[in-house]
């Protein structure tokens, strides 16, 4: 069994990091984009804004993540990698409570280091897994994470929108003041909870051959991973259709806010919505795995592919703010649900004795997510604007429905993932000498 306090530790800094997730990515930061940093700009301005800004980070993260986790795997740099990477997130989200009114550029250029140290550390916080586990308590370990975060990120949440819904409470003129400040309790949540992991959590030394340079050796081995994963074609295919679906959800995740903001609904509406999403999304992530069990994983995901498709249809058509709240509710269903089956189907398609790079991979590849998807929204909706002359309001229903683009692809590509015929191509490439055993 894993030590208790490491394996404890390791969670607590998902207790913490969630925080970012929700109050500022998913929660405040394109409510208070639209509606203070942007003021005086266009609705489908500063739409644009907030997706270019998101797809610049998620892809300066998709740029370094693979060749810094390889070179942190190879020189034992991972705690190194993640703290720096974490305290610039905290940094940068400290620094949002000092960005005036109107001044988006700053705004979005802050945000945007944010993500990346946001979803830089998390690359090195999965990799620390193995060294927090054992093969009998990884899932069980893995899944306490996955659970401390949406409590902790949740529970920080709630105080920051009870915080803006009642200022006064605090002692805040307004909410906007609320909303600044809340920025620096996500900063000192954060800071606090990666100390335990800084701290407790260990670090295995690996011995490179002599004269070799860590840094080089990063490079090989992704080099290497990346023609294994190559030459296994189905396993290929499965990447690129998650890779499609899942930016489909990561820029729901972020974009859903900005929409209902666009449509005219009050932003504190909004922000009870994403609670609801948060608190509904634990208990059915848990349900879609039984789900997955019975019924199987590749069905499930599809099912969870094709709630994503209708709620994006159903978004282009919603009128009222109750109709939001559904919205919320129907994604918290599937949320998680589509993420853990994805990453249990992909196990069924990869060498067992290398799951550690293949894994690696995957989470790499993961963090190009949320690249298509804002870009998508942010050229349809100035489109549809500037081009077809569409009132505010139905451009931005236009830009919305671009991201059942990405459901369509990815659903398509998984039709031809075949769980036999990986396992089979796996075996004749083993035979030839490409994967070793």
């Amino acid at each position: 069994m894993a030590d208790k306090k490491q394996s404890t530790s390791w969670c607590i800094y998902d207790w913490g990091n969630s925080a970012f997730a929700t109050t500022v990515m998913a929660g405040f930061f394109p409510i208070f984009f639209k509606s203070y940093w942007s003021a005086g700009a266009s609705v489908n301005e500063s739409t644009a804004m907030l997706g270019f800004a998101n797809s610049l980070a998620s892809l300066l993260v998709a740029l370094l993540a693979p060749i810094l986790g390889a070179i942190a795997d190879q020189g034992s740099w991972k705690k190194k990698f993640l703290i720096m990477f974490a305290y610039l997130g905290v940094l940068m989200t400290a620094s949002l409570y000092l960005v005036h009114m109107g001044d988006w550029l700053l705004a979005a250029i802050l945000y945007s280091i944010g993500v990346l140290g946001f979803s830089g550390a998390n690359i090195f916080y999965d990799s620390l897994l193995t060294n927090v586990s054992t093969d009998d308590d990884v899932d069980y370990i893995s899944a306490k994470g996955f659970a401390f975060g949406y409590l902790g990120g949740g529970l920080l949440f709630l105080i920051n929108v009870i915080m803006v819904l009642k200022p006064e409470l605090f002692g805040f003129r307004d909410d906007s003041a609320a909303v600044r400040f809340s920025f620096l309790t996500v900063a000192l949540w954060w800071g606090i909870f990666t100390i335990p992991l800084i701290k407790w959590v260990p670090e295995v030394k690996r011995e490179l051959p002599k004269g070799m340079n860590f840094i080089v050796a990063g490079f090989q081995q992704f080099g290497n991973t990346f023609r294994k994963v190559r030459h296994l074609k189905v396993l290929f295919i499965f990447l690129i259709a998650y890779w499609l679906y899942i930016d489909g959800v990561h820029t729901i995740i972020r974009m859903a806010v900005d929409y209902g903001m666009s449509l005219g609904f009050e932003r504190n509406s909004l922000i009870v919505a994403l609670l609801i999403t948060q608190f509904v999304g634990f208990p059915s992530a848990l349900l879609f795995g039984k789900l997955g069990k019975t019924w199987g994983v590749k069905r499930s995901i599809y099912l969870a592919i094709g709630v994503y498709l209708g709620v994006t249809i159903y978004a282009t058509m919603i009128t009222q703010e109750m109709e939001f709240y559904i919205l919320a509710i129907t994604i918290g269903l599937v949320q998680g649900g589509i993420q853990a089956l994805s990453r249990s189907y992909y196990s069924r398609l990869i060498p067992k004795n290398q799951s550690g790079e293949f894994y690696g991979f995957y989470n790499m590849l993961g963090k190009f997510a949320a690249i298509i998807g804002p870009t998508l929204i942010a050229v349809f909706g100035l489109a549809a604007r500037k081009l077809l002359g569409l009132p505010e309001v139905l451009s931005s229903r236009v830009s919305i429905a671009s991201v059942a683009i990405l459901f369509l692809a990815g659903g398509i590509l998984l039709w031809f993932v075949d769980e036999e015929e990986g396992r089979e191509e796996a075996r004749v490439l083993r035979e030839a000498g490409i994967l070793q055993e």
